[in-house]
């Protein structure tokens, strides 16, 4: 059994150069301190912050940007972009109708990073 994930919860990118943080916004959500995060909240920008810089050759930027310095990696700004909601999720426990967030929930970004949580927000509750 993992922790809850709620808004807050520091997360990490394999590709990203900085943590993040999940913003879970409070709509149809069940509220502790902070709203309890669903597979659903994976949206950049809105839920996903960057990661800092991007170190994926994988992202047309950093591969561009890689090119144009004769081959030298060179990082470019992160722009999330996740393909497909958080997994596995918690079936059992539904936030709003869709299944909740524990801290063992990898999420996998179009580019080939994994994001995982680093600190759940959450210390309390087990799902």
């Amino acid at each position: 059994m993992g922790l809850c994930v709620t808004g807050g919860a520091s997360m990490t990118c394999s590709f990203g150069m900085t943590p993040s943080v999940l913003n879970v916004l409070p709509t149809a959500k069940t509220m502790s301190a902070m709203p309890l995060a669903t597979i659903s909240d994976n949206i950049p920008f809105v839920n996903i912050a960057p990661f800092g810089m991007c170190q994926s050759m994988a992202n047309p930027m950093v591969a561009a940007a890689t090119a144009a310095a004769m081959g030298a990696l060179t990082p470019m700004p992160c722009t999330p972009v996740p393909a497909g909601p958080w997994a596995p999720g918690v079936p059992q426990v539904l936030v709003g109708g869709k299944p909740a967030l524990n801290n063992q929930c990898k999420l996998t970004c179009a580019y080939g990073g994994m994001i995982q949580f680093t600190n759940s927000g959450c210390q309390t509750v087990q799902l």
